[in-house]
């Protein structure tokens, strides 16, 4: 369940631990959260909680390990998390982790629901954890997708307000990490009905807003998207993401970008490579079907035809004026490799490890 706060009103969230009858909560929260007025709220509230704020932006396995002992250690019963995908992600694996046996490596266990409430409430608009069932953790230094369907947070409590403390380019970059969500589920061989439907609202919501929010900061445009970031969040929890993604992560690590920035870089790569090669459309709904998709796309952008996508993309990006990683031809082996070639079953057309080579290479300076 998501609900849209306004004006400061949090009450749902105590609602919601008095019917989980929780009795002391694990708050999980990076230290952005001080300069929240969420933080009074929470503090003046009469349940006893632990504050945990021991992560990094790219959460450790064994950050999520420490925080399940504290969980367990403090006798909590419920646990809030207030940040961006960092802190959700952390949160869940917390709540995953707490009934895992600390010999057993449980990014590669069987995970049964610990019936833990969780409450996730992001302080940014565009990783949408707040509705997926999966998190992103590392465990030496190798990133590893964490799924189960209890992940998914009981309550996602949605503060546009909150979205006025972010710097320039951490709105450009959490946004494009949305629109991006957004854009690969559509064309995602697992997509549905419900998830396209998902994408095509939060496609348009992002593009009908996305400058009004970067440039002007005006409230209305803060409220739309966050919103489309929760769906963009739904869409890929049906979905999951493709190729773009896959091949986003190891330009964060290797070049310092944000995440959304990295996604953003990669996305018209494979999207040109889509449109070129819908004939090797492995998506049992055909070549087709992904013509039309891709039609869908563009003009949720506000174009006509397929290839209007990707230039109203680039427009965009131009604008945010977000520079390309400096990608030199002597890394394309590590970046190939760095791929995970499951992810890339997700893609509506055949990609192998020598085309993703191919479009890691168009990067180099």
């Amino acid at each position: 369940m998501s609900v849209i706060i306004e004006n400061g009103d949090y009450s749902v969230i105590k609602e919601f631990l008095q019917l989980s009858r929780s009795k002391k909560f694990m708050l999980v929260c990076s230290n952005s959260f001080d300069k929240l007025l969420i933080k009074d709220y929470i503090y003046s509230q009469n349940i006893p909680f632990v504050r945990f704020s021991d992560f990094t932006p790219n959460p450790q396995y064994e950050q999520a390990i420490t925080g399940a002992k504290v969980f367990n250690d403090n006798g909590c019963d419920a646990i809030i998390a207030v940040g961006g995908g960092s802190a959700i992600d952390t949160a869940k694996c917390i709540k995953l982790f707490s009934a895992g046996d600390k010999n057993t490596d449980l990014v590669r266990c069987e995970y049964k629901d610990t019936k833990i409430p969780l409450v996730a409430i992001p302080t940014t608009a565009g990783t949408g954890s707040e509705a997926t069932h999966f998190a992103v953790i590392y465990k030496n230094g190798k990133k590893y997708s964490v799924a189960h369907q209890s992940l998914l947070p009981s309550l996602a409590v949605l503060d546009y307000s909150f979205l006025r403390n972010l710097s320039d380019y951490q709105k450009k970059s959490t946004l494009l990490d949305a629109l991006c969500q957004a854009i690969e589920s559509f064309w995602s061989v697992y997509s549905t009905d419900e998830s396209k439907e998902y994408s095509k609202c939060a496609i348009e919501m992002i593009m009908r807003s996305a400058r009004e929010y970067v440039f002007e900061n005006k409230e209305k445009s803060s409220k739309e998207i966050i919103i489309a970031s929760n769906l963009a969040g739904k869409a890929i929890n049906i979905s999951k993401t493709t190729a773009a993604h896959a091949m986003s992560y190891k330009i964060t690590s290797n070049y310092g970008l944000a995440h959304g920035h990295a996604v953003s870089v990669c996305l018209p790569l494979t999207w040109k490579y889509i449109i070129d090669n819908s004939n090797k459309c492995i998506d049992v709904r055909g070549e087709d079907y992904l013509k039309s998709v891709l039609t869908q796309i563009a003009q949720a952008m506000g174009g006509k035809k397929a290839e209007d996508g990707i230039e109203i993309f680039n427009q965009l990006i131009l604008e945010f004026n977000l520079a390309k990683p400096r990608v030199k031809e002597e890394h394309l082996e590590n970046l190939t490799s760095s791929v995970n070639v499951e992810r890339l079953k997700n893609t509506p057309v055949t990609l192998g490890s020598k085309e993703v080579y191919g479009l890691y290479s168009k990067l180099v300076i």
